[in-house]
């Protein structure tokens, strides 16, 4: 339980961080060159203690080709309990150094060639606002409780506090 108290008291931002760093697979959205919204999952290979996020990508996938057009792109993360949201621009990066750094062995079924095959690079999301959503633990309890409230009386389901914030970063 104080566990949950010790989350409850930090601040905004850095809840943000923790709840990212408990996930590994993130939804991507892109814009196409026609101005449809691209969502796809992808796996997590690093967050920054600034909350940067890096993936693994192709340098002919779409993706790369509609953050090079238009770099602003948003992340989203969904739990059992426990959701997030990013805005931001990526960029794509061939770092040798740190896609060496950052490989996967899972990622040579895309890249037979390891971390050298020539069309293997990263895409960094830099962050500029989140927003995460948290029903556990106490939280949880207390959504549960307000929902079951409301319910019962026939109103609409109240704002639950310290279970949502959005973050500039």
């Amino acid at each position: 339980m104080a566990k949950d108290k010790d989350k409850d008291e930090k601040d905004p931002r850095t809840r943000l961080l923790e709840i990212l760093e408990e996930f590994d697979t993130a939804m991507l959205v892109t814009r196409s060159p026609e101005g449809r919204l691209h969502c796809r999952p992808m796996d997590i290979a690093e967050i920054t203690e600034t909350g940067e996020l890096w993936f693994c990508s192709s340098l002919s996938s779409g993706k790369v080709a509609e953050i090079t057009a238009d770099p602003q792109v948003g992340v989203a993360i969904q739990g059992k309990t426990k959701y997030l949201s990013l805005s931001g621009r990526a960029r794509v990066s061939t770092d040798r150094q740190r896609i060496a750094r950052l490989w996967k062995e899972d990622w040579k079924l895309w890249f037979p060639d390891g971390p050298n095959d020539p069309t293997l690079c990263l895409v960094a999301i830099d962050p500029s606002e989140g927003e995460w959503w948290d029903n556990s633990g106490t939280r949880g309890l207390k959504f549960a409780f307000e929902a079951v409230k409301a319910y019962v009386k026939g109103e609409a389901m109240p704002d639950v506090k310290d279970a949502n914030a959005r973050v500039q970063l």
